[in-house]
């Protein structure tokens, strides 16, 4: 199990990055907001779980071992697998998630994409008893802030979610003002914002 990694970022995507580790470039699959957070040449410490299949081997990456640990813990109920689990990530954070299923609330865990009304119903009927251990996970080393891009990095993102582009630039227009209002507003922030406005 690769469970961290340290090295310089080659590359960045909407929901994707590539480390450099000392020659050897490791592509990982990560949250918009973990994207947005990272610049091309900078040294990054990266939470991962590694997803194996019959036919792959993808990595996931996380700023945070909290977000790790949801993503997690989320594929642990039936039928969820990791691109649904990344998508709750990207939509909530590890104690939103925890208390969206702690108190049941169907209508917030409905937002994420690829979650149904039954889908929500099965996360909280099997995560119910296990979400407990996501309290307090947080603190992520630095909050990725907002850059001027930010429109790119949230539209990339909503993209790599199954979001048209047409959606995709609708929910941007929807959060601008946010972003006009506070220039340092998170990446993460705005992409949540944008996902709820898309769930409306």
């Amino acid at each position: 199990m690769i469970a961290q990694l340290t090295g310089r970022v080659a590359a960045v995507g909407g929901t994707w990055l590539v480390v450099d580790l000392s020659g050897f470039g490791l592509k990982a699959l990560c949250t918009p907001a973990t994207a947005g957070g990272v610049k091309v040449g900078e040294q990054v410490t990266l939470h991962t779980s590694l997803v194996v299949r019959e036919d792959s081997l993808t990595l996931y990456a996380f700023a945070e071992p909290g977000e790790r640990d949801c993503f997690e813990l989320v594929q642990s109920a039936t039928g969820i697998g990791p691109k649904i689990a990344q998508a709750v990530v990207s939509v909530f954070s590890p104690e939103e998630f925890r208390a969206a299923v702690a108190s049941a609330n169907l209508t917030a865990l409905t937002r994420v994409p690829g979650i149904g009304a039954k889908g929500a119903q099965r996360l909280v009927l099997e995560l119910k008893d296990k979400v407990a251990a996501l309290a307090g996970s947080g603190g992520a080393v630095g909050t990725p802030q907002a850059p001027s891009g930010w429109r790119d990095q949230v539209r990339a993102g909503l993209e790599g979610l199954g979001y048209s582009t047409r959606d995709a630039e609708a929910a941007c227009d929807r959060v601008a003002g946010m972003a006009q209002e506070n220039p340092d507003t998170p990446v993460a922030i705005l992409l949540r914002a944008a996902l709820r406005s898309l769930a409306k």
